[in-house]
């Protein structure tokens, strides 16, 4: 289990299987993870590797135009959000993310920095940062809701 985060550094693709995994490790403690990182830093890529890992044999694609995708896992479902186009909360809030955060099922953010009061409190973070062309600096971090735990 990744107990206070991690940071991984100069990641090439042939790396995320094994990242992956070890987020799918901690799938049990936290459902809702968002992704953070400039377009083209490899969030689509990253939250597909993760699926594969969680079992999803589906076609998987960005939800961009969609805003969510449902894939099933060989746990149960997962979603994956893309709120890159959406125009306020309201707009988020009415697709009903709320009932997805707390689902129990995992869901997997890209864009959170357009939701931020829709976020739950116990949360999990991946930061995607660019080396550059093929390489990326990963860091996760984890919430548990309380204030003065924040790590």
């Amino acid at each position: 289990m990744i107990s206070e985060g991690m940071v991984f550094r100069s990641v090439a693709l042939s790396d995320l299987r094994a990242i992956a995994q070890r987020i799918v490790e901690e799938l049990v403690e936290f459902k809702v993870w968002l992704f953070y990182g400039e377009m083209g830093s490899g969030k689509t890529t990253l939250i597909k590797e993760i699926c594969r890992e969680a079992g999803v044999a589906d076609v998987m694609s960005s939800p961009t135009f969609s805003i969510v995708n449902e894939y099933e896992t060989a746990k149960g479902q997962a979603f994956h959000f893309d709120f890159y186009r959406i125009k306020n909360e309201a707009e988020a809030y009415d697709i009903g993310t709320d009932e997805y955060f707390y689902s129990g099922s995992p869901c997997f953010v890209e864009w959170p920095e357009k939701i931020p009061s829709l976020i739950p409190p116990k949360h999990a973070s991946i930061d995607l940062q660019v080396e550059n062309n093929t390489k990326r600096t990963i860091v996760i971090s984890f919430h548990d809701g309380k204030e003065e735990n924040r790590i």
